[in-house]
């Protein structure tokens, strides 16, 4: 009898893996974002990754860090902000959780506040003393909503 394989990924290591599969879209040259939210049946209901809104020029909008409108940030739509809208059934998130390749900042913590998902699983904090994120955090925990780095293996896509 045929052993089944015990290296396979864990649920969060899949999700997290759909979340960085997904920053790969990211045109952004300095950093991309991927999420990834799911119910609690394992099952995933929607996904999205750090870029410009729908019908707009890539090639159009500045990807630098520039002052004004030449700044990215003016712009971008963050992937957990993507993630949110692409749902077909915005009541479909209540309860879910957000895995995240970079800790959401205080825009996007406010979006997920407000459609109810309930813990953010998050990869990567390297804004982490930045005020966005120190508010991010703040009404996160005003909401009683769960956050935690993730601590799996670092999936790679190496398909055999």
């Amino acid at each position: 009898m045929e052993i089944h394989r015990t290296d396979n990924l864990n649920w969060d290591e899949y999700f997290m893996g759909i979340a960085k599969l997904s920053a790969l879209r990211s045109k952004d040259p300095s950093t991309t974002v991927g999420a990834c939210i799911v119910d609690d049946n394992h099952k995933v209901v929607s996904i999205g990754y750090n870029g410009m809104p729908r019908g707009v020029d890539d090639d159009k909008i500045p990807w630098g860090h520039g002052e004004g409108l030449m700044s990215k940030y003016l712009y971008v739509c963050h992937a957990e902000f993507n993630a949110i809208l692409n749902t077909r059934d915005g009541s479909a998130l209540n309860g879910c959780t957000i895995y995240v390749t970079l800790f959401p900042c205080n825009e996007c913590a406010k979006a997920i506040i407000q459609v109810g998902i309930k813990k953010i699983i998050y990869l990567d904090d390297k804004y982490h003393d930045h005020i966005e994120e120190q508010a991010s955090r703040k009404i996160l925990d005003m909401a009683g909503i769960k956050y935690e780095q993730y601590k799996g293996r670092d999936v790679k896509f190496d398909v055999k």
